[in-house]
């Protein structure tokens, strides 16, 4: 059995890291796709929550007051970071303001 010479070596070794390098990609897209769903299911609950308290589906026009209504409220004194803030530790909040 003849041994292989460096250059076989060498291919073969290249052809492992572009293995690898393939393996990394699909996972780092599948962490991606994962966040993206977690992200999407958040959003969705939180409209949810926000239907659930007017009593009724949201429209078009009620996107645009509630944008409207939370900066209003950070311009007043940051109350909805504060109330959504409550209870984490100072550091959490200094990060989630930063978000």
């Amino acid at each position: 059995m003849a041994t292989k010479t460096f250059e076989e070596k060498i291919l073969e070794l290249q052809k492992k890291q572009e293995q690898f390098k393939a393996q990394e990609r699909a996972l780092k897209k599948r962490h991606s796709e994962e966040e993206r769903k977690k992200r999407t299911r958040r959003l969705i609950e939180l409209g949810g929550i926000v239907e659930s308290v007017l009593g009724r589906p949201t429209t078009e026009e009620d996107k645009i007051k509630l944008l409207e209504f939370l900066k209003k409220q950070e311009r007043n004194g940051n109350f909805f970071t504060k109330a959504m803030n409550e209870g984490m530790k100072p550091s959490e909040a200094k990060v989630e303001q930063e978000l």
